[in-house]
């Protein structure tokens, strides 16, 4: 079966902005929703790169809203908005990266071990294997998460070319 040249995610609605759903979780663990935490879930929602808390942090103390937020405040609010469904966490080559969960659909990632990079993807064709092995399998599926790691093009050309040098 051949796979479609589009791989692009789409939209899902959803009926509460993440500030709001994030205020909501909060009140609902009689928490308040502080000036560190808004700047945080504001900063986070308004991106939508991969990043990892020191990234944030570094971005967060760079813009007015953001400058005075600590760090165990960025790693506690981060482990809040996972649990809240507004992020999603992955651990790549030991470090804690997070995308946004709550408004994007099911999606998988190539992670290139030479740069780094996340290239998200989504295949109604895969959807349909994993579909039919949990059927064969007669288990009922959730979700599932999928990460191809490799290399990606740039970087298979830059070992490819320190190769050739090596053998001139």
């Amino acid at each position: 079966m051949p796979l479609t040249s589009d791989f692009s995610l789409g939209k899902v609605a959803v009926s509460m902005t993440p500030r709001e759903r994030f205020e909501e979780f909060l009140q609902a663990r009689g928490k308040r929703i502080t000036r560190q935490r808004r700047a945080i879930v504001e900063h986070v929602s308004a991106h939508h790169e991969h990043f990892d808390a020191e990234q944030l942090l570094a971005e967060l103390r760079g813009s007015p809203e953001g400058a005075r937020v600590s760090r165990p405040t960025v790693y506690r609010t981060l482990a809040e908005l996972v649990d809240a469904g507004l992020l999603r966490k992955m651990t790549l080559d030991g470090r804690a990266v997070y995308e946004h969960d709550y408004g994007y659909p099911q999606h998988d990632h190539l992670h290139c071990t030479g740069c780094q990079a996340l290239i998200e993807f989504s295949s109604d064709e895969l959807s349909r294997l994993l579909d039919a092995v949990a059927s064969r399998h007669q288990f009922r599926a959730a979700g599932h998460r999928l990460i191809v790691t490799g290399l990606c093009r740039d970087c298979r050309s830059t070992r490819s070319r320190a190769r050739h040098q090596d053998r001139v």
